[in-house]
């Protein structure tokens, strides 16, 4: 049975919030679904734009708000910081990283505050996000674990300085091989490659070391590590030519190859809804 809430007020369907965070105001954006009860524990996906972009153009480019009404979760799009807005995902991004901004932080407050006012459902909150927002959730998965149940990264790979999780972490990451702005393989502005990101986080997750094609369809395909602790689950799906691109989303020809053989919001959520927070 869902867990239930007490006391909480109905609110408007889409607000923007503030919070003050290490002497920053900070905002976010969220969206309750069309059938969302203030008695009734819902879940949380919190989707972090790129370098340069924003949380209204993050909603529009995924299309989670119309996932979020069909499927009944909470969707958080928050906002970076700086001129040229960014994350703190560690090696990456510009301003962030620059002012040492403590974006953890500004997360872990950010879910005490939508914990306070909705109902939300602790088991079930997940973090996804495009290039640097895509970073930025491979640093919640390290350093976030007890609050995130499983992350789900497009176009941006782990660069977390220090990366132990206190458990094994559900990863599900999106990539194309033609991506000239975070690039598939490793060495391209020092960035590791997507590949070992990936091995790393199936040897953190205790999987097995060789993955196998769990998918395929045209331009996509998937790779999943077996056997992981826990019964989580680490899976690379490439898109062959993709560009640095957002599956499924509007085609943004300067960003490259588009896949529209798989969808990206559809997948994660169908993989977060697998990989709850274990108790």
């Amino acid at each position: 049975m869902a867990a239930t809430c007490t006391g909480k007020e109905a609110l408007p369907q889409t607000n923007r919030w503030m919070l003050t965070v290490g002497g920053l105001e900070r905002t976010f954006d969220v969206h309750l679904p069309a059938n969302y009860d203030p008695t009734r524990a819902t879940p949380v996906v919190l989707n972090f734009h790129g370098l340069g972009s924003n949380a209204g153009q993050q909603q529009a480019y995924s299309k989670m708000i119309a996932k979020s009404d069909a499927e009944g979760f909470i969707a958080v799009h928050p906002e970076g910081t700086g001129a040229r807005q960014s994350w703190n995902a560690g090696y990456c991004c510009e301003a962030a990283v620059q002012n040492n901004t403590d974006d953890v932080a500004f997360v872990r407050a950010m879910l005490d505050e939508l914990e306070s006012r909705l109902c939300v459902d602790k088991d079930r909150v997940f973090a996804a996000g495009m290039s640097n927002g895509g970073f930025m959730s491979h640093r919640l998965a390290c350093d976030l674990s007890d609050r995130i149940a499983a992350v789900a990264p497009v176009a941006g790979y782990n660069v977390t300085q220090a990366c132990a999780p206190g458990r094994a972490v559900p990863v599900l990451h999106f990539h194309g091989t033609s991506d000239q702005t975070v690039p598939y393989e490793a060495g391209a502005n020092g960035f590791p490659g997507v590949r070992p990101s990936l091995e790393a986080w199936a040897q953190r997750n205790g999987c097995g070391a060789t993955p196998s094609e769990s998918f395929r369809m045209a331009d996509a395909h998937c790779d999943s590590w077996p056997s992981c602790r826990g019964g989580s689950e680490v899976i690379l799906c490439t898109i062959d030519g993709g560009g640095h691109t957002w599956p499924g989303a509007i085609a943004i020809p300067q960003l490259g190859f588009t896949s529209a053989a798989i969808s990206a919001t559809d997948t994660m959520w169908d993989f977060f809804e697998r990989h709850p927070m274990p108790r």
